[in-house]
C-alpha cells in the first residue's frame, strides 16, 4: 500500500511521495520555552516521533528538525516576574532571572521529558536566537518584493503586508476581510490591523540582551519568521512536512506559508497537525484546575504506560484524559508485558534473549500505518498478536509463539514502546524465574479448577492477588499482569 497522509492544506488525504526519492523531510514546532511542558506538547512530539520511525521503518532516510523559540513576548514577560534560583546574596536578595537562563532552564525540562517518554532526538534542533542573520535576510526578500515594511511610525518593527499576498488565509480557508487582528497587537505603525510582525523594534524597559542590530533598527524576530528562517536553513526552500499542533494552524502556520511563498519559497509539501488533549471532554485550564502535566502522569505510571496512553489515539483525534486514562493504559502494556515475559523465559530456558534487527511487521499493521498513520488499527494488531501468541505458549507451539514475540518486538520499536522504561523488565533472569513461579501456581489453579477445587483456586488466586499479580481468566485459559498502585 502506497503511503497516504492527511494535508491540511488540501483538506485531503493524499499520497506520500518524498521530493528526494529514498529520503524524507520533516520538520516540526517544538517549545517556545517560558515554562514547563504540558501534555499538549508531549502527545505532538510523540506523534511525530511515530511518523518518523514509520518513514525509517519504510526504508527512508529521514531528516528532523525540531524548533526551540528562545526569544519571544512570553519569555521576557516571565523573565521579569520570575527570580533567579541560583541567586544567594544575602538572606532576602532577590534578582530578576535572565530571559536566556529561564529559556535555557525550561529547555532542559522539555528535553528531560522527550528523552524519558522515548522521543528521538532530531537531526537538528536549533535556537531562534542562533539564527538572526538568516531571518535579516528573509526580511529583507520580503521588503525587496513588495510583501513587507518598515512600520509607519519609525518605531522600528517590520510588518508582513497581508493584502499583498492574495494566497493569505488559504492554509485554514479563511477570508481575509473575515479575520480580526490579534486581540492583543500594537495596530500603531500598520497599514492593516491584521499584518504580522517580522521585527519587533526594541521597547524601553526590554533587556538589552534582548535585541540584535538590523537595518532597521535593533530589535528582535516576530515569532511566525523565526520558524521560516530555520526550516529553510536545514531543509531547504521546498521539504516533504511540516507538523504541528492543530493550535497552530493560525494563525501562526498561516503567517509562516504566507511569508516563506511570499519570498519565492514552495515551502512544504505537506501540512500534518496533531488533535489536542482534553480533560473529560473540556479543554484543559489552569484556571479551572482541569489539567495534567507530563510529570504528573509519570508519578502516576511508568514512562512506557504513558508514552502508550499519549500515542494510543488517532494524532489527528482528540486524546480525552480521565482519571482511569493511565490505569486503563497500564492493563494494555501489562498484557503485552506479561507475553512478553513469558515467551522470553519459554524461549530461552532462563537466560537472557537477543531481538535481531527489524524485521517484518504483521501486513495489517503496516496497512494502518501507511494509511495516515492509523495508530488504532496498529494497536488492535500489537493485542492480536499477543492474544495469539499467549494461545501458542498454553498449546506449546514454540514456533509460532517466537514468531509472535519477534513481530510484536518489532511493532513496538515502530511505536516507540521499546525506547522507554516500563515497570516490569521482560527480558532478564529476573523477570523469567517471576514468570516461572507465577505459571507454576497458574498451572496448580488451573488443575484445582478441573477438579472443581473452587476453594482452593481460589486460594491461588488470591495468594497471587496478595503478592501484586493479577489473574484474568479467559477462553485460552488465565493470564496474568502485575498490578499498579
Amino acid at each position: 500500500m502506497t503511503l497516504r497522509f492527511y494535508d491540511t492544506a488540501s483538506a485531503e488525504v493524499r499520497d506520500f511521495v518524498p521530493l528526494i526519492p529514498g529520503k524524507a523531510s520533516l520538520y516540526y514546532c517544538g517549545a517556545t520555552v517560558q515554562g514547563m511542558p504540558h501534555v499538549g506538547h508531549i502527545r505532538s512530539a510523540i506523534a511525530f516521533d511515530q511518523l518518523t520511525r514509520w518513514l525509517e521503518y519504510r526504508n527512508l532516510r529521514v531528516t528532523v528538525v525540531r524548533n526551540v523559540t528562545d526569544i519571544d513576548d512570553k519569555i521576557l514577560a516571565k523573565s521579569a516576574e520570575s527570580f533567579d534560583p541560583g541567586f544567594q546574596e544575602g538572606p532576602d536578595a532577590v534578582r530578576e532571572e535572565e530571559w536566556w537562563a529561564l529559556a535555557y532552564r525550561f529547555e532542559q525540562a522539555f528535553l528531560q521529558a522527550y528523552d524519558t517518554l522515548g522521543v528521538s532526538r532530531p537531526t537538528y534542533e536549533p535556537r531562534a536566537t542562533g539564527h538572526i542573520p538568516e531571518m535579516h535576510a528573509l526580511i529583507q526578500s520580503l521588503i525587496e518584493r513588495g510583501h513587507a515594511y518598515p512600520a509607519l511610525d519609525g518605531s522600528g518593527d517590520v510588518y508582513f503586508d497581508v493584502r499583498s499576498w492574495d494566497k493569505y488565509g488559504s492554509l485554514t480557508r479563511q477570508n481575509i476581510d473575515d479575520m480580526q487582528g490579534a486581540p492583543d497587537a500594537d495596530p500603531r505603525g500598520k497599514k492593516d490591523p491584521r499584518d504580522f510582525a517580522l521585527w519587533k523594534g526594541h521597547k524601553e524597559g526590554e533587556p538589552t540582551t534582548a535585541s540584535w542590530a538590523s537595518p532597521w533598527g535593533a530589535g528582535r524576530p516576530g515569532w511566525h519568521l523565526e520558524c521560516s528562517a530555520m526550516v529553510t536553513k536545514y531543509l531547504g526552500t521546498e521539504f516533504d512536512i511540516h507538523g504541528g499542533g492543530l493550535d497552530l494552524r493560525f494563525p501562526h502556520h498561516e503567517n509562516e506559508m504566507a511569508q516563506s511563498q511570499a519570498a519565492g519559497h514552495a515551502f512544504a509539501n505537506f501540512w500534518m497537525h496533531n488533535g489536542m488533549v482534553t480533560y473529560e471532554g473540556d479543554k484543559m485550564s489552569k484556571s479551572i484546575g482541569n489539567t495534567i502535566s507530563p510529570s504528573e502522569m509519570l508519578e502516576l505510571a511508568s514512562p512506557r504506560v504513558v508514552r502508550y496512553y499519549l500515542g494510543q489515539a488517532h494524532y489527528r483525534s482528540v486524546l480525552d484524559y480521565r482519571p482511569t486514562s493511565l490505569q486503563e493504559a497500564a492493563a494494555a502494556v501489562e498484557r503485552i508485558e506479561g507475553f512478553m515475559g513469558r515467551a522470553v523465559q519459554a524461549l530461552s530456558d532462563g537466560g537472557s534473549y537477543a531481538f535481531s534487527t527489524y524485521g517484518q511487521v504483521p501486513g495489517e499493521f503496516e496497512r494502518a500505518m501507511d494509511d495516515d498513520l492509523n495508530v488504532p488499527q496498529a494497536l488492535a494488531v500489537v493485542h492480536e498478536t499477543v492474544r495469539s501468541g499467549n494461545t501458542a505458549l498454553t498449546e506449546g507451539r514454540l514456533e509460532d509463539a517466537q514468531q509472535a514475540l519477534h513481530s510484536l518486538h518489532d511493532m513496538l520499536r515502530v511505536l516507540g514502546l521499546n525506547d522507554v522504561a516500563s515497570g516490569v523488565v521482560t527480558d532478564t533472569r529476573e523477570s523469567a524465574a517471576l514468570s516461572v513461579l507465577v505459571e507454576a501456581q497458574l498451572a496448580a489453579r488451573a488443575q484445582a479448577r478441573a477438579s472443581k477445587d473452587w476453594a482452593a483456586s481460589d486460594a491461588i488466586r488470591d495468594t497471587l492477588k496478595a503478592a501484586g499479580v493479577a489473574v484474568e481468566d479467559g477462553p485460552d485459559g488465565a493470564t496474568w499482569s502485575l498490578q499498579r498502585d
